[in-house]
């Protein structure tokens, strides 16, 4: 089974903390070339030193923000112009905020579109000719098991994460003739800075302790616990090799059984 990355190159977006983290260390530590995306210099050049370095790879970092568009494009304009392909393109990045659906403005769905949409579109269009080259690409979306049973009180999540997975399903037909494949990865409840901000604003509004707020939700998962960003990174970093060549238009969950359908 070929689980070797070396020689690739892998864009992973939101990579300063969490499962963007994780996923980066990952794909390093597999011999990938990885390239660093997110809103914090500092913080990208603190996970850029602690990467793998091995085989003289250089990891590098660019700045970026999802939420805005000329950012994105360019850093687009950056990644399609510098001669080199990127094999692995990871989309994540930050979630909504948590709400009813009807108490959701049309600016928050807006913002949340852009985020989880248009910009890893600008993004895929900039990349995807390069995997196209080289007859080797992965596009894999970290999105969330709403997109295969809506979450309460998510309602931006639910219908936004829902719109990317489908335009994943999408691409996965587009390109698979090319040798690229395109997926999506459903964490569960993961331990993340996310998720302990949205346990505690569920705890702040009902009154309810947050220690019962994470007990409740724990018992709700057959493994019997949280998830960790590492766990969700091993599954990304497979369909990520070439040991994942078939696997294509999938929702992966990876959330310890939590989700009740198939």
């Amino acid at each position: 089974m070929e689980l070797s990355l070396a020689g690739r190159r892998a864009l992973v977006c939101g990579s300063t903390a969490g499962i963007g983290r994780a996923c980066a260390v990952e794909l390093a530590a597999l011999g990938a070339e990885v390239v660093l995306a997110a809103r914090d210099a500092r913080k990208l050049e603190d996970v850029r030193a602690g990467l793998d370095g091995g085989q003289g790879r250089r990891h590098t970092a660019i700045v970026v923000d999802f939420s805005d568009a000329g950012s994105v494009e360019e850093a687009s304009r950056a990644l399609a112009g510098d001669g080199r392909p990127v094999h692995v393109f990871v989309s994540n990045t930050g979630g909504p905020p948590g709400g009813s659906m009807l108490d959701t403005t049309e600016d928050q769905l807006r913002s949340a579109f852009q985020s989880l949409v248009l910009s890893p579109h600008t993004i895929a269009r900039a990349v995807v000719p390069g995997m196209k080259h080289a007859g080797y690409g992965r596009i894999i979306t970290i999105a969330s098991t709403s997109v295969k049973s809506p979450i309460p009180n998510l309602g931006i999540s639910n219908a936004v994460r829902a719109a990317a997975a489908n335009w994943s399903k999408s691409l996965a037909a587009e390109l698979a003739p090319f040798g690229i494949t395109v997926n999506n990865v459903l964490p569960g409840y993961t331990e993340t800075e996310r998720l302990a901000s949205l346990l505690s604003a569920r705890a702040d509004k009902s009154g309810v302790p947050l220690d019962r707020i994470r007990s409740e939700a724990v018992s709700s998962i057959p493994a019997g616990r949280f998830g960790r960003a590492d766990e969700v990174a091993a599954a990304v970093a497979f369909l990520s090799t070439p040991a994942a060549a078939y696997i294509n238009g999938i929702n992966l969950p990876v959330d310890g059984g939590r989700l009740g359908t198939l």
